[in-house]
């Protein structure tokens, strides 16, 4: 049957970053930005807001936070108070705003690697030192804590272990005994939790996405927690997303650290995101299916038609962590595809040192795209000689 996520749209009209970077023979298959339209009910309330032609400074559109409640009962059975829920434009500001808020300069920052280009920047700009573990990697390509590492870097006491769940790029979902793991050790040495959690809602069968802050209220009084709907309804444009801070303290020094920045989220994305929180369940269950037939599609590509490439299964998130480093492509993997594929991703240097020779295949869109693009990139590549 077709799908409505089957349509291929021309985007490079539109103002895209997505499909405006790269000359207009490459296929642009990088950045977390879905080639789906976003659901009905989201358009549908956009288009009422507009016809009013006045976009002044917005309070918190009507029904939102019960919306956002509403969501994360119903997926995560997470009962949140509404006065724990901070509306802010974008989860990058927010977890460089935790960050500053927890810490003072001349402290550190640890999170796990490879992973989001944006944790790269954090420590230095809240004046502190980056202390990174790299995740390890199976014979299978499946990634897992190093809990030697991560424990001997948590034991030095650092400002702020900021970690991303579901992860990206890899696609791990973590599952609770490892969440209980981590929060464990990080409640031993006192060190409070961000959790970037805008992934959350996309995770496949077999997995399920549980909240840090979700497993106690000891952990939840420890965590702030960063959530969106730009990632699952494909609104990221329009700047809202939010922090969930249980602890009345921690949440006052979340809200000290804007320094005089008092507005939160978008009008219009406020408007998007209550819309898709209330009306677009069915539009998610259908993406998710289609996202997963996706997913499926490209593991068994690589695995019958790229024999020297590795892929993580994504446990969640539609983006592909795929290990090219038996190609030795040069001058990178990413650089190479661009020329000779003419396929646009992102290279795994981006993600730390831990994803040299790896590439971040973005697979949310059409079947038809991915299926041209994945064979760009294998006719690319068969006749790369071994080393």
């Amino acid at each position: 049957m077709t799908s409505q996520f089957d349509h291929r749209y021309d985007r490079r009209n539109t103002e895209s970053i997505k499909w405006n970077l790269f000359p207009e023979d490459v296929l642009p298959m990088w950045v977390a930005d879905m080639d789906f339209p976003v659901p009905p009910a989201v358009t549908r309330a956009l288009k009422t807001r507009v016809e009013h032609p006045i976009y002044g400074y917005a309070k918190t559109e009507p029904g939102l936070v019960e919306a956002i409640q509403a969501h994360l009962r119903r997926l995560y059975g997470w009962q949140v108070e509404s006065e724990q829920i901070v509306l802010m434009p974008g989860v990058v500001i927010a977890f460089n705003l935790a960050t500053q808020a927890l810490s003072q300069p001349g402290g550190s920052l640890v999170f796990l690697t490879p992973v989001y280009m944006p944790f790269f920047e954090v420590a230095k700009n809240a004046g502190l030192t980056q202390v990174t573990v790299d995740l390890l990697q199976d014979e299978n390509g499946h990634f897992s804590i190093d809990w030697e590492r991560f424990e001997a870097a948590i034991a030095q006491r650092p400002s702020l272990f900021l970690l991303c769940n579901p992860h990206n790029p890899v696609g791990r979902v973590f599952t609770r005994a490892e969440l209980e793991r981590i929060t464990e050790i990080c409640q031993r040495f006192n060190v409070p939790i961000c959790s970037d959690e805008i992934h959350s809602d996309l995770v496949y069968s077999g997995h399920r996405h549980t909240p840090v802050a979700s497993l106690s209220p000891e952990i939840a009084a420890n965590t702030i927690t960063l959530m969106a709907p730009s990632k699952t309804f494909n609104v990221p444009g329009l700047g809202c997303s939010y922090a969930i801070i249980t602890n009345p303290e921690l949440r006052k020094s979340f809200n000290n650290a804007r320094h005089g920045l008092v507005h939160g989220a978008n009008l219009m994305g406020m408007i998007a995101a209550r819309a898709a929180y209330a009306e677009g369940q069915d539009w998610l269950a259908e993406l998710l299916t289609y996202l997963e037939g996706n997913r499926d599609f490209l593991v068994d590509f690589i695995k019958t038609r790229l024999p020297r490439a590795r892929m993580t299964i994504p446990e969640g998130i539609y983006l592909a962590w795929i290990d090219l480093r038996a190609y030795n492509l040069e001058p990178t993997s990413c650089e190479y595809l661009v020329k000779h594929a003419r396929v646009g991703l992102n290279d795994g240097k981006e993600f730390g040192t831990a994803g040299i020779g790896y590439v971040r295949l973005n697979f949310a869109c059409p079947r038809s795209v991915l299926l041209e693009g994945l064979e760009r990139i294998r006719q690319a590549l068969e006749n790369v000689p071994a080393k």
